[in-house]
């Protein structure tokens, strides 16, 4: 079975080498030395200011909006995982969507101005596929404004933007360490954030308000990255280079065998990390056939993201007709890091005869 996407698993025994450390001091939990020992190589391999790690990929986005103490209106974008939609609405907040730019598939930066209003306090939005947003212009108009901005950084692990990490831009980003993404610690995630003052507090908030053992800052949950996912992060570690580098090869491959189908237009300026290889067919008939075809040859893409999130059932359901087009008719090819060259091209071959 050939699945859109496969986890890295580092060799058992560098894994268990790291664990037993974790073992020897009887420490498994509550912010032990792996945890700090991640954080600090994630800083340096990165070059961020900040970086506090979690126990999954959607905590900080809930962190994020309580730290920031937003109420009211955020306006978001309609293309993202459900996870960006559903935060919003589990912390009281009402999303307001605007459209996608119909090439670079994130949130249409020039739409944004005419959906605030004097109930909006944020900007919640998404780096598609590991694709920036206009962070310039979004943060042109949150200045003007006077807005937060959050950015839903998932899939953006090694990207950078105009020379830095993706995850400098905004007042805060977030990031998913899932399985399923390119850097992994089993489950989990981070925040990230260049104002020091900010950052003290997103720590307390990850973990119970606590100010000491005794005290408390304020209101908190309970979020902290446990030892042995942070064993999973530093045995992961060493091979991300060479992770990246795989899947730029199986990117190449399809750019060289799928011939002038349309594919997601990276942002220029941009240091990619080949997250997620998205084709955009006709209509959502041809997408069906296609994945009809695949799926007999064992071979299971995924329809990422689908559905367009404004027609979530517990959300207003705003048009945004530019997303509900892509979300119809855009499929995720398999994309990892020992997919072989020969089940690329085959993958390809079964495309481009079907069409």
């Amino acid at each position: 079975m050939i699945n859109v996407t496969k986890t890295f698993l580092p060799p058992q025994g560098e894994f268990n080498e790291i664990l037993s450390r974790a073992w020897n001091a009887t420490w498994i939990t509550n912010r032990g030395n792996l945890v700090k020992e991640l954080e600090n190589k994630l800083k340096k391999h990165l070059n961020i200011s900040n970086v506090l790690v979690t126990t999954n990929g959607t905590l900080p986005l809930q962190i994020a909006i309580k730290a920031l103490c937003l109420t009211g209106e955020i306006i978001t974008t309609p293309f993202s995982y459900v996870a960006t939609t559903s935060t919003l609405v589990w912390e009281g907040c009402t999303p307001v969507f605007v459209d996608i730019h119909p090439e670079y598939l994130t949130i249409d930066e020039s739409k944004i101005e005419d959906a605030i209003t004097l109930k909006t306090s944020a900007i919640l939005a998404t780096h598609v596929f590991g694709n920036p947003c206009a962070v310039e212009e979004i943060e042109k108009i949150a200045k003007k404004h006077n807005l937060k901005v959050i950015y839903d950084a998932a899939h953006c692990f090694g990207v950078s933007y105009n020379g830095k990490s993706i995850f400098e831009y905004g007042d805060i980003s977030t990031c998913s360490f899932h399985a399923t993404k390119i850097f992994h610690t089993g489950e989990g995630g981070a925040l990230f954030t260049k104002d020091a003052q900010l950052y003290e507090r997103l720590f307390y908030h990850h973990n119970f308000g606590h100010n000491g053992l005794l005290n408390f800052h304020g209101l908190g949950i309970n979020a902290k990255m446990s030892e042995l996912q942070a064993a999973m992060g530093l045995a992961v570690m060493p091979y991300i280079d060479q992770i990246l580098e795989s899947r730029k090869n199986v990117v190449e491959i399809y750019k060289n065998n799928l011939g002038k189908i349309r594919v997601l237009k990276i942002r220029e300026g941009t240091q990619w990390n080949y997250s997620y290889y998205p084709i955009l067919f006709e209509n959502e008939t041809r997408l069906l056939q296609i994945q009809k075809l695949l799926n007999a040859e064992d071979i299971y893409p995924r329809r990422y993201f689908y559905p367009s999130l404004n027609l979530l059932p517990y959300v207003a359901n705003e048009p945004c007709p530019i997303s509900e087009n892509i979300t119809s008719r855009i499929l995720c090819l398999p994309l990892f890091h020992d997919l072989s060259e020969n089940m690329v091209k085959k993958i390809c071959k079964i495309i481009k005869d079907g069409l």
